[in-house]
């Protein structure tokens, strides 16, 4: 794929698919996500890092997409809200949201559970500190994060399966 002087050739993998485009030398990965392949579950809100909405995992790790360029994406491998489900089933994360009434307007909701996800790969009993820890990097306006802190702590249970 040829580049120009404006535009910059990125093949990236996101939600396991492999994508070959050329982006703007200064678009944002956000940007590229909504704009470029509808991927609308990423949010942007405040545009400076703060608010978390944008948050996705880029090779494991979360990162929020509206300070990073789509250039630097380039042959990492980006999970987005929509890459949480599988085959029309749920995240366990996502069903505990949903059980545990997690969100509210939903705004904040995606960048919230690309962290936990985060958080619950790492760690499979995390303590309800550690769930705040990482809702820290996240603004919500709608709910006093209770909810979501028991919906995280569900899904914990739910991934660890039965006790033994």
């Amino acid at each position: 794929m040829s580049t120009s002087l404006s535009h910059i050739a990125v093949r990236v993998e996101i939600n396991g698919q492999l994508y070959d485009r050329e982006v703007e030398h200064r678009q944002t990965l956000a940007d590229f996500l909504r704009e470029n392949l509808s991927l609308t579950g990423t949010h942007v809100g405040c545009e400076q890092g703060v608010c978390g909405s944008c948050t996705v995992l880029v090779d494991g790790i979360s990162a929020r997409a509206c300070l990073m360029l789509a250039a630097q994406a380039d042959s990492a491998k980006i999970t987005t809200v929509e890459g949480l489900a599988c085959n029309g089933v749920l995240h366990p994360l996502q069903q505990a949201f949903w059980d545990k009434h997690g969100l509210q307007c939903g705004f904040c909701t995606p960048g919230i559970l690309i962290s936990l996800v985060e958080l619950l790969q790492a760690d499979a009993q995390p303590s309800e500190a550690q769930i705040r820890e990482v809702l820290s990097g996240h603004l919500c306006r709608c709910t006093g994060y209770q909810n979501i802190v028991a919906a995280a702590l569900e899904a914990a249970a739910q991934m660890r399966g039965p006790a033994p």
